[in-house]
């Protein structure tokens, strides 16, 4: 049956009679009709609104603005007649961030979590009241599991807070707020109106480049010139996502009780429970705790810099933990190296592309600098099969450059079925028994794939 045979005009008239339809619409006496959405919300008004729910700041930000041109359209996809982006910041407290006891911080992490999204939540209601449309992504999770490992969140937040003026990104890739540092949380509200008067970045950086963040790192993650996404991945984030895939394939791969405790320590069954029955514990987050940025925040450091390393930077350097490492990665040779004292664990399969799309997206987040000492090459990749795709990696001076189609003459030419590829990528089938069933092609010196290999994550 055809949607326009059960949707007949006689049913038409009869929905558009109906009592509600009509109270909705204003017709029917003694209900108040929904008042449209107002073209433009007074800037100073909206602000206290948010503040009287429980913001700390907050910003607006325009639907059109370029600082939202990568992640536009996913969220009119989502929220359509958007027009609005408000972005909100909640304050933390120092002294919980900086506890070298994590669940005291991790406590202080969920908590200001929850507070965003009830803030927004209430603003939300809020606006409704005034017939204005408005819809709060998760401050942090749920998230959109379903497209994992690719882009699981609705909203990029911290960009959208960087444009409303509620700060800049520092070095450690947090947004660091003028009087509160980076001691925030940011959420942010998609509303249907216009607002009358637009935020602006802040014109200065709060960022002091004190370099604490560097040096407080467990596994080498922030650097001046770039960050390693899958070290801070792989070791701040054990108890999310891939880590906790990680510890469900343990699990599975152990052939009794004896075999599995051999693998994993108790101490690390009991806080994958802990992080179940309660919420993901962040294993370091520690470049939030030893920064200093911040109007409200700096005095500590600025009347005693020795002393503020003493109490909030060497505690976090000197503990005794495990930090989680991929096997051969910067990161584990940054721990063996720099904090001896701490004890190396292994990681596996934390970040495996199920796409051709998101290997190629995911190179230049993954890829490991420190292994690539002495590559220099350039690789043609073409995809055949399901997926098909060609692009060029570029791997010199321990920087990966990586661009569709081919360009320029390559040193390695490496032709392989898309599913193959990743059927490879995921460790199912070795790169030989691929290679003898001519599903992966190579020509060139074949010693290049392995060093291209070497520069990634195992």
């Amino acid at each position: 049956m055809q949607v326009t045979e059960i949707w007949s005009a006689p049913l038409a008239r009869n929905f558009d009679n109906h009592p509600t339809v009509q109270a909705i619409r204003g017709r029917s006496s003694g209900h108040a009709p929904v008042p449209p959405s107002p073209r433009t919300l007074d800037a100073d008004e909206l602000r206290a609104v948010c503040l009287e729910a429980g913001a700390d700041d907050v910003g607006f930000v325009a639907i059109g603005r370029s600082e939202l041109n990568d992640q536009r359209a996913d969220i009119l996809a989502f929220a359509p007649g958007t027009r609005t982006l408000i972005s909100i910041a909640c304050r933390m407290a120092e002294p919980a961030v900086r506890a070298s006891a994590r669940s005291v911080a991790n406590l202080e992490f969920h908590e200001t979590t929850d507070h965003v999204n009830h803030v927004a939540r209430l603003i939300g209601a809020k606006l409704a009241l005034r017939g204005v449309r408005a819809l709060h992504p998760p401050a942090g999770f749920p998230m959109e599991m379903a497209t994992f490992p690719g882009k699981v969140w609705l909203v990029s937040h911290k960009p959208v807070a960087v444009a409303a003026g509620l700060g800049q990104m520092g070095l450690h890739r947090n947004v660091i707020h003028p009087r509160f540092g980076s001691f925030i949380l940011l959420g942010t509200i998609l509303i249907d109106a216009e607002v009358s008067r637009a935020s602006t970045p802040v014109d200065y950086n709060p960022c002091v480049e004190c370099k604490l963040c560097i040096a407080a790192c467990p596994v080498g993650a922030i650097a001046d010139d770039g960050f390693n996404f899958a070290s801070c991945y792989t070791h701040n984030y054990r108890e999310f996502m891939g880590g906790f895939t990680d510890w469900v394939e343990r699990v599975a791969d152990s052939g009794s009780a004896r075999a599995y405790r051999a693998d994993v320590t108790d101490a690390e069954t009991v806080s994958m429970w802990q992080s179940l029955a309660f919420g993901p514990s962040y294993k370091a987050a520690y470049c939030l705790a030893v920064c200093p940025a911040g109007e409200d925040v700096m005095s500590p450091f600025l009347s005693d810099k020795p002393g503020f390393i003493r109490d909030v930077v060497r505690p976090l350097q000197q503990k005794r933990e495990s930090i989680y490492v991929s096997p051969g990665s910067d990161a584990e040779a940054h721990v063996a190296k720099r904090y001896p004292h701490k004890t190396i664990r292994h990681a596996r399969g934390v970040l495996r592309p199920t796409s051709i799309a998101g290997f190629i997206a995911g190179m230049q987040h993954v890829f490991q600098p420190g292994q690539s000492k002495g590559v220099s090459a350039v690789y043609h990749f073409t995809f055949t099969g399901n997926e098909q795709a060609q692009c060029t990696v570029t791997i010199a001076n321990q920087r990966i450059e990586v661009r569709d189609g081919h360009v320029g003459e390559p040193s390695l030419r490496v032709a392989a079925d898309a599913r193959a590829w990743l059927r490879m990528l995921r460790g199912d089938r070795s790169i030989v028994w691929e290679l003898l069933a001519r599903r992966i092609r190579l020509k060139g010196d074949p010693r290049l794939l392995i060093r291209f290999g070497k520069c990634f994550p195992k």
